[in-house]
């Protein structure tokens, strides 16, 4: 009976042991989950700040650029507005707004003075070291998210997470169709480098012999002079049957 009494106290100490270590599992992957989205909202804050100034640096060297300066402006205080929101309505706001700033970085390249602008080159550097640094962070909190939410669909762990009311956490995932775009590759030119032209082509009828030439004085015609029929000797030249030059003479000149 003894016996019995300590299996059980055991199984119950194991069963509280492998509770207590879950549920803090838990709260350490939800908090882990909050942070890194911090992280991401602080670089969301700092894109915020640059594009204001980024916009009125634009606007300086293309005035008549006006319907896209207000479409940045207005995607930007909409994500502004969105910060209480949940992760996919945030990143629905986030990718219009890089859609946006995308058109107008397009709109620049008709501006060659602009994209010389030592203002305008250092803001659009920070951007885009800001965009790089949402990310990584992006592709973070997406990864902490997903062992998170495993552990909530999972078996034993479900039962701690529907007890204690862990709910899955949101993904924050790019909206913006161009970035999922699938680059087109075209094979038009293989076996050439960029910038190189290819080689021309060889018109039709006109193939080589593989024999060569040379360009000789005479009679010519195109540049080449104009072969006897075989067996005949060149105009000029010893007659049929002659010795070839011997070394030390000079060759035949046909004087």
């Amino acid at each position: 009976m003894t016996a019995v009494i300590i299996v059980i106290v055991a199984l119950v100490v194991i069963l509280a042991i492998a509770l207590i270590v879950s549920y803090n599992r838990f709260v350490k992957q939800r908090n882990l989950i909050q942070e890194s989205w911090r992280q991401i909202d602080v670089e969301l804050h700092r894109r915020y700040d640059l594009i204001p100034n980024l916009v009125e640096t634009v606007r300086a060297y293309a005035a008549h650029e006006r319907h896209v300066f207000e479409e940045v402006a207005r995607l930007r205080t909409q994500a502004v507005g969105a910060e209480g929101a949940t992760p996919e309505q945030r990143a629905a706001a986030e990718g219009q707004l890089s859609g946006a700033l995308r058109q107008m970085m397009i709109s620049v390249e008709a501006y060659p003075q602009l994209q010389s602008n030592q203002n305008f080159l250092g803001l659009q550097r920070e951007l885009t070291d800001t965009e790089d640094r949402i990310a990584a962070g992006r592709r973070f909190y997406n990864a902490n998210v997903g062992d998170y939410n495993t552990r909530i669909e999972a078996f034993p762990s479900n039962l701690i997470a529907g007890s204690f009311k862990f709910e899955k956490a949101g993904y924050f995932e790019v909206k913006d169709e161009s970035v999922r775009a699938v680059p087109q590759v075209s094979f038009g030119t293989i076996g050439s480098v960029a910038g190189e032209q290819a080689p021309p082509q060889m018109p039709a009828g006109n193939q080589s012999s593989g024999q060569i030439h040379p360009q000789m004085p005479g009679n010519q015609q195109g540049g080449y002079q104009q072969l006897p029929p075989q067996g005949q000797p060149p105009v000029g030249g010893p007659p049929a049957g002659a010795p070839g030059p011997q070394d030390g003479q000079p060759p035949f000149t046909g004087s």
